[in-house]
């Protein structure tokens, strides 16, 4: 039979150093955790994955944050158009990411932007099919939510418009466009 180890009596919390108070966290992504992933959809069903290709996009090597990004594509703006339940949740964290200069992916990410900002699939069935409006998950509300969580952030443009990267900015300059700014 075990016993218990007595070096830290229940009661008591073993000493852990803390960051210094004051210091920001540079860790990009820290918000992830407060979106409820498992709890809304992407098409493939589950979002739980997309804190995963987020932080893959993040964190990974060009060709890793490449596929990861491709894979994230597919999951919340499927072939350019098609918005899900996920994606307007995302959107911060693709903003995120485009700003980040370590990210290899981001003219790429923005290209996504513009994709979820032009998206209107969803409203043009309605306009033909308006029984889609009184299904329980209303994909027109999903895809408001997506072009409006892009356009509130339409404030970190002139940053992106401002990068050395041509193919960062041009692709900002497209998205800028869309956003009507």
């Amino acid at each position: 039979m075990r016993s218990a180890s007595t070096e830290h009596p229940s009661s008591e919390r073993p000493e852990r150093p803390d960051a210094p108070t004051g210091t920001a966290r540079n860790t990009p992504l820290t918000a992830l955790d407060r979106v409820p992933w498992g709890d809304i959809q992407d098409s493939t069903g589950s979002a739980a994955a997309i804190p995963l290709l987020l932080n893959g996009i993040a964190a990974g090597d060009a060709d890793t944050a490449r596929s990861a990004l491709d894979d994230l594509r597919k999951r919340i703006c499927q072939f350019g158009f098609v918005v899900e339940q996920a994606t307007a949740a995302t959107v911060p964290f693709l903003w995120e990411l485009a700003k980040l200069p370590q990210v290899t992916c981001r003219a790429q990410i923005i290209r996504l932007l513009k994709s979820i900002a032009d998206a209107r699939q969803w409203e043009s069935t309605a306009a033909v099919y308006p029984k889609l409006l009184n299904h329980r998950e209303n994909p027109v509300v999903w895809e408001r939510a997506a072009r409006q969580a892009v356009r509130a952030r339409r404030g970190e443009l002139g940053r992106l418009l401002a990068d050395e990267d041509r193919e960062i900015a041009r692709a900002t300059n497209e998205l800028a466009r869309s956003l009507g700014a």
